[in-house]
Order: structure tokens, then C-alpha cells, then sequence
């Protein structure tokens, strides 16, 4: 048996329109001719109205979610300003009421799916599997469109007689009919939630095809990164769930309108059936908002630890065994219903904890040992990992029924939902957006104010949350607009507030950093973070159609591969009965 070492040749793929479209010259790694450097047609404003390249959608998901993010943020302020002291009077109850609503529905409707399932999802899945666009561009652009609509119809519930809804993000009934939540508010939020569902199932459509059917040539499932797994298994996990959210949405809508009792007492429907509806989805959509986070710094990890993924098959079934186990673990909402099969329900609750106790193995596993590299990607990964920890570990303790009995109407329990939520959402979303921002802009951002950025949401984001803990087990009732000053509650609602004024400072360094990293940039070159998966080998910004040529693709980090021969080994040894002079290879992933 001998080892040796071998530099691969591009794989250069025809172009469109014959093997002379590119015209004469030599070009880098994954660069455009020059003649295709620049995509002929529309720019600027017509450009974003009439583009369908994944690209620019997907910058445009981001942008518009990230705006959202920061709406969303400011009612948090606000939220938290009215809570922070006994009897406060910052807002009404109404306003107040709305503020939760829109807040809850902003975050999780409008922001962590979006960002990372429409926007990086968009930009980052046909560069990493070596694609030219979406499978289907135009279908992909209305799926844009609709999430923007859908935000604008939801956000125009402010604007109208009687105010945005005010039912809570989880719109139960009885609390959503038409007698205890009238007004245009309440129907322009269903339809929103109608029209970004719909953008979200068509996403998942044109994910699941551009995965199966637009891989490049070695790109096995096997060879894919995990963050384009995780989102195929998020992808399969909203068409599953999604169209049951809008069946529910337009029952409600039926109810409120069109003299229907489908979750009316008085005519016969149950209130209860919305839960299990709306659970049904809701749970899955736990992950559909957490799995492509966990792809993220999947992602990071590895490229600043020096090392392969620790674990990768190991990583995939454990994302699919974890969507599989989402779909029927909806009723451990409801445990304090009597109408669900608690000793089920808890045991899926806690065998849902290993498949992701599994991935925290194997990210400590990849950082085991390696050269490891504080960046700000980095940075966020690892603020994301302690954040998650807390959360998932608070979620055993809420699977049990007893403890969920005790605490599920407390603060206890919007603490544990944060830490997972923002955990996954913001400290893994800042994670991706400053890892892959030199890709999609070609420049730099500043690493002191990235750093400065990360510890003040880090440390505001354990100053906001712990106490929220401790509130909820002396008995503070989460959904209420103030409380007595004989509690004992105001200085963990003082510490809390503190906290989260923290968490909305630290986003003005995030805001410093973009201007100055756009003022003054910093050329970002191809691959900036000696990145491991295909996404690095094209130029940064990409160009139109992505790639005018592909490195091999032999192991799940093919960029790696090409830019590091001298660790890539090539073990040979001889087929029986073969002259010594013909040897077969077997190729391994790189060490």
C-alpha cells in the first residue's frame, strides 16, 4: 500500500452556448471570464423588481427581515420599559396587548424563518451544491414577493380602526373570534400569515428540487454540507406543516366572518381544536426555525477549528431524526389541557433531546483539539452553543408534566423560550450573516466592532433572561401588562430590563460596523476564512450564473480539497491479479 499526493484539475463544465461562450483567457478558482463578469441587463431599482437570481433574492429576504428584526426589537424595549416597574403606565393595556402580539409574530413569523429559510437559504444553497440558480427562479421571486406583502399587510394592522391584533402571537380562541378581537387588525394578521405561509411552501418546494435535481456533478447527498441538508429536512419539514397552519387560519377566518363555529363553544366547534391545529404546526416550526441555525454553525465551526466536521453522518441522521420527532411532540404544549396523553407526549418530549444532544457532541467534537480561531463567526457560534444549552436543558425539565404544571403560565417559561429562540435566531443568524457577508459583498467587516457587537449581545442576553427564570418560579404570570409593587418581582424586572436595553444597544455597533465596513472597505478576496465548502472556490461577489468552472468534488469539503493538495491523500493499492503498475484509488475525505 503507498500514499500519495495529488493537486486535482478543474472540472470545467461547457458553458452555456458552447465551449467558446467564455472566450479565450485564464481565470482563478471559480472566477467569471471577464466578458461574464457583470450579468447583462437591468441595475438598481429594476434590477430588485424584476430579478430572479437567488442571489439577489436572497439579499433582499435578508435585508427585509433584519429591518423587521429591529421593529420587532423596539416593541421589545417598550414591552420590557412597561414591566420594569410596578403599576406602569408607558402604554396602555391595548397598545400593550398589540405590542406583545406583533412583537411574538414579527420574530417568529416574519424574522428567524425568513432570514435564514428565505434569505441565506436562497444566497448560500445553490453555491454550496455547485448550482446556477434555484430550480425554479420565477417561483422563487413570487415567494419573495408574497413574504413582503404578507409583512406589509401584518404590519398595516397599526394603521386601521381598532388596532393590529392583540390576541397574542398563538391567536387562541376564544380570545380571536370576532367578539373578543374585532377589527380589520385581527384579519389582516391571518392573512398575512396566509400569504407568508404560501411563500414559505413555495420556497420549500423550489429548495427540495434544487437539491435533488441541480447538484453538480460529484455532489453526492453524502458530499453535501450540512447546512444545504438541514435545509432540505427543514424544507420537508414546512411542507408538511405549513398547509395545516393555513387550514387552521382559514377556519378562524370562517368563524370570524362567515357565521361558522368551528372553534365556537356556543355553535358546537371546540377552542381546543385550534391548539391542536395550530401546535401541530407550531412545534415543527420550532425547528423549521432552529434547524437551519444549527446548519449555520455547523458551518462555522469547522473552518475555525482547523478540523473536518467531527460526526458528519452522525450530524445528518441526527437532524432528520429530529424533524421526524417534531411532528409528534405538538400536544406537550398543551399539558395543562386534560385533553392530551401525557406519558406519551413526555417521553417524545425527552427522546427529542438526544438526537440534539448528539449535535452538541459533535461540535465539541470539532473543536476538540483544533487550532481554534476567535473570530466573530466564531465568536457567535460559541455564544450560540452556551445560549442553547440553557434553553434545551430548561425544555427536559418542561417535558416533564408536574414541572409544566407548575410553571407553564410563568416567566419560567418565556425565559426558556427566548434563550432557545434567541439563541438560535440571533447569536447563530449573526453567526452566518458575518461568516458569509464577504461572499455575497466581497468586503470585509471590521472584527473590533463585530467583537464589541458580540459581548454586549452576549452579555445583555444573560442579564435579560436568567432572572426571567427566577420570576417565573416565584410565581410571576407570563402576558400581563403590570403588576402590584407588593410582588417582590421589581428588581429582577429592573435587572431584566437592564438587560434587554443591553441586548438593543449591542445592534448599534452591529449598525456602525456596516456603515464603516461599507464607507471603507476591506476586499474580501475569494475565500477569506479558508472556507471548506463550494462556496468558497467561486469570487466574491459571485457571478451571475455562480461558476464557470468547479473544482472535484470527492469529499464534503471540496474548496478544502483543492486549496490544500498537500493534506489530501490519494491511498492506492493494487486490484488482485493486477500488474504492480496498475493500481486502483480509493479516494478518502481529507484528513
Amino acid at each position: 500500500m503507498t500514499t500519495t499526493v495529488e493537486r486535482p484539475e478543474l472540472l470545467t463544465p461547457e458553458p452555456a452556448g458552447g465551449p467558446d461562450a467564455h472566450g479565450p483567457g485564464a481565470h482563478g478558482p471559480g472566477g467569471a471570464a471577464p466578458e461574464h463578469a457583470h450579468h447583462e441587463g437591468p441595475s438598481g431599482i429594476v434590477n430588485w423588481l424584476t430579478s430572479t437570481d437567488h442571489k439577489v433574492i436572497g439579499k433582499s429576504y435578508m435585508i427585509t427581515s433584519l429591518v423587521l428584526f429591529f421593529l420587532a426589537g423596539v416593541m421589545a424595549l417598550v414591552i420590557r420599559a412597561q414591566l420594569m416597574e410596578p403599576n406602569s403606565s408607558v402604554v396602555s393595556y391595548q397598545t400593550y396587548n398589540e405590542l406583545f402580539t406583533m412583537h411574538g409574530s414579527l420574530m417568529l413569523y416574519l424574522f428567524a424563518g425568513p432570514f435564514a429559510f428565505g434569505g441565506l437559504a436562497n444566497y448560500i444553497v445553490p453555491l454550496q451544491i455547485g448550482a446556477p440558480d434555484m430550480a425554479f427562479p420565477r417561483l422563487n421571486a413570487l415567494s419573495y414577493w408574497l413574504y413582503l406583502g404578507g409583512s406589509i399587510t401584518m404590519l398595516s394592522g397599526f394603521l386601521v380602526a381598532g388596532g393590529a391584533a392583540s390576541f397574542g402571537w398563538v391567536a387562541y380562541a376564544p380570545l380571536s373570534n370576532a367578539t373578543n378581537s374585532p377589527g380589520a387588525g385581527a384579519d389582516l394578521w391571518l392573512m398575512a400569515l396566509a400569504l407568508t405561509g404560501f411563500s414559505a411552501i413555495f420556497t420549500g418546494v423550489n429548495l427540495v428540487a434544487t437539491i435533488f435535481y441541480l447538484r453538480a456533478p460529484g455532489m453526492t447527498m453524502f458530499r453535501m454540507p450540512i447546512f444545504t441538508w438541514n435545509m432540505l429536512v427543514t424544507a420537508i419539514l414546512i411542507l408538511i406543516a405549513f398547509p395545516v397552519l393555513f387550514a387552521a387560519v382559514v377556519m378562524l377566518f370562517c368563524d370570524r366572518h362567515f357565521g361558522t363555529h368551528i372553534f365556537s363553544v356556543q355553535g358546537g366547534g371546540s377552542p381546543i381544536l385550534w391548539q391542536q391545529l395550530f401546535w401541530f404546526f407550531g412545534h415543527p416550526e420550532v425547528y423549521i426555525l432552529a434547524l437551519p441555525y444549527f446548519g449555520m454553525v455547523t458551518e462555522v465551526i469547522p473552518v475555525f477549528s482547523r478540523k473536518p466536521l467531527f460526526g458528519y453522518r452522525g450530524m445528518v441522521f441526527a437532524t432528520m431524526s429530529i424533524a421526524a420527532l417534531s411532528t409528534g411532540v405538538w400536544a406537550h404544549h398543551m399539558f395543562t389541557t386534560g385533553v392530551v396523553l401525557l406519558p406519551f407526549f413526555s417521553l417524545l418530549s425527552y427522546l427529542i433531546a438526544v438526537p440534539t444532544g448528539i449535535k452538541f457532541f459533535n461540535w465539541i467534537g470539532t473543536m476538540w483539539r483544533g487550532q481554534i480561531a476567535f473570530a466573530v463567526p466564531m465568536l457567535f457560534s460559541i455564544g450560540f452553543l452556551f445560549a442553547f444549552l440553557m434553553g434545551g436543558v430548561t425544555g427536559v425539565l418542561l417535558a416533564s408534566p408536574p414541572i409544566d404544571f407548575m410553571t407553564h403560565d410563568t416567566y419560567f417559561v418565556v425565559a426558556h423560550f427566548h434563550q432557545v429562540l434567541v439563541g438560535t435566531a440571533v447569536f447563530a443568524a449573526f453567526a452566518g450573516f458575518y461568516f458569509w457577508y464577504p461572499k455575497m459583498f466581497g468586503r470585509m467587516l471590521r472584527e473590533s466592532w463585530g467583537k464589541l457587537h458580540f459581548w454586549s449581545l452576549f452579555v445583555g442576553f444573560w442579564v435579560c433572561y436568567t432572572p426571567q427564570y427566577l420570576l417565573g418560579l416565584h410565581g410571576m404570570p407570563r402576558r400581563i401588562a403590570t403588576y402590584a409593587p407588593d410582588t417582590g418581582w421589581t428588581t429582577l424586572n429592573v435587572i431584566s430590563t437592564v438587560g434587554a436595553f443591553i441586548m438593543g444597544a449591542s445592534f448599534l455597533f452591529f449598525f456602525v460596523n456596516l456603515v464603516v465596513s461599507w464607507a471603507r472597505p476591506v476586499p474580501a478576496g475569494s475565500n477569506p476564512w479558508d472556507g471548506h465548502t463550494l462556496e468558497w472556490f467561486t469570487t466574491s461577489p459571485p457571478p451571475h450564473h455562480n461558476y464557470t468552472h468547479l473544482p472535484p468534488i470527492r469529499s464534503e469539503r471540496p474548496t478544502w480539497d483543492y486549496n490544500h493538495p498537500e493534506h489530501r491523500t490519494v491511498i492506492t493499492h493494487r486490484t488482485p491479479g493486477a500488474p504492480p503498475d496498475q493500481p486502483k484509488e480509493l479516494t478518502g475525505a481529507p484528513s
